[in-house]
């Protein structure tokens, strides 16, 4: 059943909503470090003076340009590795759209989710975005131990935080934050198998922009079949 889940959410990757989502998420992302690499440029050509003069040396020009293009390298390098936690706070506001998506194909006649705030979308946005940077400094640690050993535990440990956060996300929709977390907890065996599942594609660092949108979609499955929440809940 979990790998049905998941399936039934790569199978549906294709939709509109999904894709709508996705690409508000990456771009909002590439419009955000663009926007930083031009401040950081700016910022340098304005504080820095375009020559100066040193001792014994005389005058030295170009020190703004020199200054701009390590200022320029050092944005670049810093948003490819943030491009994957930033894109998950981006896409994370949106995220209510691909359950949606989901219960409208396959769960037709449920009524409306409960109404989230904005505080509540943003918070979960963040906690997201901070769990992502998480996830990406541990790999980073553990493939540099090496250890045959260490992939395993990675997705083991990424897969059980992933998979709670996006779980207490969908149940979230239409249970009470308490019930929804006491569900969870009821049923973490599935909810980290899950999590496993969806944590599998972080290890490829492009691939982990899609991890967002396909773990909303999957735990939209899994959270309905669960009892206490399966299609008749919040009737």
């Amino acid at each position: 059943m979990i790998l049905t889940d998941i399936l039934r959410a790569i199978g549906q990757f294709g939709d509109a909503r999904f894709q709508s989502v996705f690409w508000r998420g990456v771009g909002l992302t590439v419009l955000l470090f663009g926007l930083l690499m031009v401040g950081a440029v700016w910022l340098v050509d304005t504080i820095l003076p375009a020559h100066f003069t040193l001792p014994w040396i005389g005058a030295v020009g170009g020190v703004h340009w020199l200054a701009g293009g390590v200022a320029l390298l050092s944005v670049t390098l810093l948003s490819g590795f943030l491009m994957v936690p930033v894109a998950a706070a981006f896409t994370s506001l949106f995220l209510d759209e691909v359950a949606e998506a989901v219960e409208a194909r396959h769960y037709p006649g449920l009524p409306p989710a409960r109404a989230q705030g904005w505080a509540e979308i943003i918070g979960a946005g963040l906690r997201l975005a901070v769990l992502s940077l998480i996830v990406n400094l541990v790999a980073l640690v553990f493939y540099a131990l090496s250890g045959p050993l260490a992939p395993f535990l990675f997705w083991a440990v990424n897969g059980y935080l992933l998979g709670r956060d996006f779980a207490e996300g969908a149940a979230s929709r239409r249970l009470p934050a308490p019930d929804a977390r006491a569900l969870v907890r009821r049923n973490i065996g599935q909810v980290w198998a899950l999590g496993v599942l969806v944590a599998l594609p972080l290890s490829v660092p492009i691939l982990g922009l899609v991890v967002p949108i396909l773990a909303a979609a999957a735990f939209t499955h899994l959270i309905r079949r669960l009892p206490q929440a399966g299609p008749s809940a919040g009737r």
